[in-house]
């Protein structure tokens, strides 16, 4: 199989926002007793739809949180984002090595996205390549954001890759018929591989199982 397109999640994969958002928002949770590691949320949150996350923390709690509750992580995250979000380390190295084209697709808006990789001086190589799961309403682990990706930047699936980070990003990719490579970081590596992940530690090293 001869590979032609590069299909990228965000958070984790090229920008390095993880712990930024997934610590505000345990932080907001504990005010209403919501208890849990940083690297349990890392599996259980990562590359989830948002109210996804706010289910599991109110199933926790078995209480409904307010209803600022969004508003208030989404402009803290946003704030801390502005600031505190950098480039995956390798990840402009091996960007600026490809030869065949590439896309972001990601499960947070695309403000958001916009945002952490323009931080990050990564937006310039992005643009007219970022897509969204709001745009299509379909969310990770649903295969519909990478299927949506592969076909507007004009490729079968059988001629891209998925590189995730996260649980739901891998299902999602494997279920879209992808092969999909995961981005261990000592947290992810048995749910990645469990998925169907073959797994890379670093952007060198992944440059050399992919020959590009």
């Amino acid at each position: 199989m001869e590979l032609k397109c590069i299909i990228f999640d965000c958070d984790g994969v090229l920008v390095d926002t993880e712990k930024i958002g997934n610590g505000i928002l345990l932080e907001m949770a504990s005010k209403y007793g919501f208890k849990m590691e940083i690297e349990d949320a890392y599996r259980d949150f990562n590359g989830r739809n948002l109210q996804e996350c706010f289910r599991h923390i109110e199933d926790a709690i078995e209480a409904k949180l307010p209803e600022s509750f969004e508003a208030e992580y989404r402009e803290k995250s946003f704030e801390a984002f502005k600031t505190q979000v950098k480039p995956m380390e390798g990840i402009v190295s091996f960007i600026e090595n490809l030869k065949i084209p590439y896309c972001v697709a990601s499960s947070g808006p695309v403000e958001k996205i916009r945002l952490n990789l323009e931080v990050a001086g990564l937006l310039d190589k992005f643009e007219n390549k970022i897509f969204s799961s709001y745009q299509i309403n379909s969310w990770k682990p649903d295969p519909g954001i990478f299927l949506y990706a592969a076909n507007e930047m004009g490729f079968e699936v059988n001629d891209c890759i998925v590189v995730e980070d996260s649980k739901a990003g891998v299902k999602a990719g494997i279920q879209g018929g992808f092969r999909v490579f995961g981005f261990a970081n000592g947290y992810n590596n048995s749910d990645l591989e469990e998925e169907g992940a073959m797994l890379f530690y670093t952007y060198e090293e992944l440059s050399g199982i992919l020959g590009v």
